[in-house]
């Protein structure tokens, strides 16, 4: 019972912040800068064009938060939230140049996608859809949790490598030229 709660919370703190990570994107909710200001700040992280990398990462979020406050298709929703928070943490990383927060790195998103991993190799917990169908305990097998690991991983590297290819020298010198 003590474990299953303490996912329950893991879970639903992760979906509360993976939405309203989407909300200040789309919405300018919680001090975000909105649609517009996203568009801008992912054209300067490399993820173009902007508007429309905005709204996927903000569609993947609501997803990712839906399915893991609630516990249904746990490993979809961990693949989707790490994914997502990879591509996130990298491309933070890669602009600032630094890996710590402080420095604009980042370091914030790359911790909740290994938190949003970990649901992956615990399972939902006991307080979950997945449990009421039966999925809970296949779900806490370490090769799901290892499956979603790697479809997150090799989803994200391409968003990633076209972010580095984007923030090279040379190539912000011929958008700009």
């Amino acid at each position: 019972m003590g474990p299953d709660i303490g996912l329950l919370v893991v879970r639903a703190l992760l979906g509360f912040v993976l939405f309203a990570h989407a909300a200040q994107k789309l919405l300018g909710w919680f001090h975000g800068p909105g649609l517009g200001g996203a568009t801008t700040v992912f054209e300067a992280m490399g993820q173009r064009p902007g508007r429309r990398m905005a709204v996927l990462a903000s569609l993947c979020e609501l997803v990712a938060a839906i399915l893991l406050a609630l516990g249904i298709a746990t490993p979809a929703g961990v693949a989707v939230g790490t994914g997502t928070m990879l591509v996130a943490g990298a491309a933070s990383t890669m602009r600032s140049g630094s890996r710590w927060n402080t420095g604009g790195g980042g370091e914030y998103p790359l911790v909740l996608a290994v938190v949003v991993a970990t649901v992956g190799f615990t399972g939902p917990g006991g307080y979950s859809v997945d449990a009421v169908l039966g999925l809970a305990t296949l779900e806490a097998d370490v090769r799901v949790g290892a499956i979603a690991a790697v479809v997150a991983i090799v989803v994200a590297a391409f968003p990633i490598a076209r972010t580095r290819r984007e923030l090279r020298p040379e190539t912000r010198v011929a958008r700009t030229g």
